[in-house]
């Protein structure tokens, strides 16, 4: 019995080393929109995992290797599942509500673009989608995000939005309010690995961080980096601006994990339940 009760009690500290762990207490905000870290234990060698079909960054901490899981927005709350070496491991979705925003735009284009428009618009997010499900070998850098500028937020993540009345797709990350020309610097060392003017995004970068941990600007003023070129952490992407769709100058910052675009603020330490 006194063997046994040892035993349990490694056991109980064994988790609870876990579930108090680092990566836990700072990413695991498993609501839609969110992230779940989810344990895939120990091993020899990365284990591989996948959520929804796709593939899914893992890290280790000390001796476990964890999976950092992407929560979309249109998940519903209710038990989820990663799949890893022929096992399939839950994790719950909680239920979070976001509030509501409406703006007002002069020009009418930008909400219900012309058929012309629709066809630019079409081709420019399949190039954007492709950056999205990019999965590189890397390790990310850092997991503990630099805010891309310094400034106040204007506008959170996944706020419903409403333009001239309508609504339409909800707001996909975090927009800060600062002056034209701000340099917007990259919160992890990465990849360039698609540019572009976009319609609704204007002037637009995406950074590669590894294993579909990426991160995307937009509205820029003007861009500095190449695509294939590889920047430090805090190197200098572009110049803040009001490209696109934008009713003024402001950074607005994207984090996508597995293709599922996820509130920053979780990797900022800034999340609000």
């Amino acid at each position: 019995m006194p063997r046994f009760l040892a035993s349990l009690l490694l056991l109980c500290l064994t988790f609870n080393a876990h579930a108090d762990s680092y990566i836990t207490r700072l990413l695991n905000k498993p609501v839609p929109g969110g992230v779940a870290v989810v344990d895939l234990g120990t091993s020899a060698q990365a284990p591989k995992a996948s959520y929804q079909g796709k593939p899914v960054l893992v890290v280790k901490e000390q001796n476990n290797w964890l999976a950092i899981v992407g929560v979309p927005l249109t998940v519903k709350p209710g038990r989820q599942q990663v799949s890893s070496g022929g096992r399939d491991l839950s994790f719950t979705v909680g239920n979070k509500q976001y509030p509501e925003q409406r703006i007002t735009l002069k020009n009418k284009q930008q909400v219900n673009p012309d058929p012309e428009s629709l066809k630019r618009i079409e081709g420019e997010l399949a190039e954007q989608i492709q950056a999205y499900r990019s999965f590189s070998p890397n390790t990310p850098s850092n997991l503990l995000l630099d805010k891309p500028v310094s400034g106040p937020l204007s506008s959170k993540f996944g706020v419903r939005r409403f333009f001239n009345g309508e609504e339409r797709n909800p707001h996909a990350g975090l927009d800060f309010a600062v002056p034209a020309g701000t340099p917007i610097k990259t919160p992890a060392a990465g990849k360039v690995i698609l540019i572009g003017n976009y319609f609704f995004n204007g002037n637009t970068v995406f950074v590669d961080h590894g294993q579909g941990f990426i991160s995307m600007f937009c509205h820029m003023s003007k861009i500095d980096v190449k695509v294939g070129q590889q920047l430090a952490r805090g190197g200098v992407v572009g110049k803040v601006g009001s490209t696109g769709r934008a009713t003024g100058p402001h950074m607005h910052w994207n984090v996508s994990l597995n293709d599922a675009r996820v509130d920053p603020a979780i990797f900022i330490g800034a999340f609000q339940p």
